[in-house]
């Protein structure tokens, strides 16, 4: 009998997400109190600590998604989605207690879970809707992606505010209660709202983990490794990025990786819905192949070139006669020296290249060609010889607009092709949602605890900041072979 959607399914759907929503928020929250911490003196953590603390609520979120899955296929949705609400709002509510580095990196431990209610929610969703509605059910549920980019957006005010812009540091206490009191009002509202459901087939922790064998299964959570990983990496990296590429402030850069995080929360819905009209192989093709072609883009660094250019060499032997600028007389001949500057560039100190706030928009590269004198009034000079030595300058924009719109389409891409990735578990382990979604979740959630470790060490050693688009060019490039060679339709056999 074909599954019927019904007024409970979309209630289902809604709370569901709302769960989710708050759980993302929560995920995030270690990346604002430690950099309130960390500029406002509280704790003199180093960058390795730092960065612990930003990462082990993303890392136990990630690594427990399996087994939380498979707990939601054995006793519902209802009840797993609940404890996860209920038993994270106790960490998070002594996290306003925690006054050093150890008592943080524990709580950081117990509400990380929160990272585990999407795979909770996936298997919990999939079964209120019929398999031809999977994807957009399970697109407008990733919609809670953007619990992120709430945190990352209004919590950093909220902080201001309670701690009246710094006057009242220890009112930051408050901010971690207002968190854990929201979960356990959701928690509230879920289990009252909601009815428990299990998939029909009961089976062995076996033959639940059967599947894992299967190396689409491990494709996939390499799929999502980069449309997750790197979405949660980049909401992550993007504010440092900004910060010390283009000199703006941690207020400016935050907003800006908000464009990035918001946008690719919100369109899972219509990447869900894409996969039901064109197939989530479609889809999937579409958004590795357009994400490569904008990383590829963002290559080329911001960036200053100080190269030797075409001199001027004496035709013949002689004397010079006078030398200035603009010319050198050798002789009766008359050399003319040359001083071009790129026609966007008016004028400024070194070459005239300006910079920062007042060098307008440049779209492409700009280059400044100086010609300079290299012999003096009364030397002899022979054949060949250099008369001017000249220096080419060379400045590439990366244009911070142009640059945030590039990332813009990337994170849509990416948004779009989370969803893609579920509706692939939909559509070959519909009874397995729960361990399948699991370990493709796990991977995902990985992605982004290694990905900006990953930038980090790309950075120390090349000193580049866009090796971070190289580095998730070449996992979009490996995404396409994979997808190109073992995931055709006509190749997939369905599970049973």
């Amino acid at each position: 009998m074909k599954q019927k959607v019904t007024a409970i399914s979309h209630r289902i759907l809604f709370l569901n997400t709302l769960a989710f929503t708050v759980c993302f928020a929560a995920w995030m929250i270690n990346g604002v109190l430690v950099t309130f911490f960390v500029n406002n003196g509280i704790f003199k953590w180093s960058p390795i600590e730092i960065g612990w603390l930003l990462g082990v609520p993303v890392l136990v979120g990630s690594i427990f998604r399996l087994p939380v899955g498979i707990l939601t296929d054995k006793f519902g949705g209802r009840w797993i989605m609940t404890s996860i609400l209920f038993f994270c709002a106790i960490p998070m509510f002594f996290l306003s207690m925690a006054n050093s580095y150890i008592s943080f990196l524990l709580l950081s431990f117990g509400f990380g879970l929160t990272g585990t209610s999407f795979a909770t929610g996936v298997a919990y969703t999939s079964l209120w809707y019929p398999k031809e509605k999977q994807g957009t059910a399970l697109g407008i549920f990733g919609v809670g992606n953007i619990g992120a980019a709430l945190t990352t957006l209004f919590a950093p005010s909220i902080l201001n505010k309670l701690t009246n812009y710094g006057t009242n540091i220890e009112a930051w206490q408050t901010l971690p209660k207002l968190y854990a009191a929201l979960l356990v009002i959701v928690g509230i509202i879920f289990l009252l709202g909601t009815k428990n459901k299990k998939p029909q087939e009961s089976k062995t922790m076996a033959q639940r983990l059967s599947p894992l064998k299967e190396s689409r299964v491990w494709r996939l959570g390499f799929y999502y490794f980069f449309v997750f990983g790197g979405f949660v990496a980049l909401a992550q990296w993007l504010i440092p990025y900004y910060v010390n590429v283009y000199s703006m402030s941690i207020v400016s850069a935050g907003f800006m990786a908000t464009s990035f995080s918001l946008p690719a929360g919100l369109i899972r819905a219509v990447g869900g819905w894409l996969s039901d009209k064109v197939s989530a192989y479609k889809v999937l093709l579409w958004v590795f192949g357009i994400c490569t072609v904008c990383l590829i883009l963002l290559f080329v660094p911001r960036m200053e070139i100080q190269t030797p250019g075409q001199g001027v060499m004496a035709v013949k032997s002689g004397t010079v006669i006078s030398v200035s600028d603009s010319e050198i007389i050798v002789d009766e001949d008359t050399y003319f020296l040359q001083s071009i500057v790129g026609d966007s560039i008016k004028s400024s100190i070194r070459f005239g290249i300006q910079h920062a706030a007042e060098e307008g928009f440049l779209f492409l590269p700009a280059a400044s060609f100086k010609q300079k004198p290299n012999v003096k009034e009364g030397e002899t000079v022979q054949k060949g010889q250099l008369l001017a030595n000249s220096m080419t300058h060379i400045y590439f924009q990366a244009n911070k607009w142009i640059l945030a719109s590039i990332i813009f389409l990337i994170g849509i891409m990416m948004g779009i092709g989370s969803a893609a990735v579920y509706k692939h578990i939909a559509d070959y382990y519909p009874s397995n949602m729960g361990s399948v979604g699991g370990i493709v979740g796990v991977l995902g959630g990985l992605g982004g605890f290694f990905c900006p470790i990953l930038f980090g060490y790309l950075l120390t050693a090349s000193g580049v900041w866009t090796t971070c688009w190289m580095l998730l060019a070449f996992t979009a490039v490996i995404c396409i072979i994979l997808q190109r060679s073992s995931d055709k339709p006509n190749l997939a056999k369905k599970e049973k």
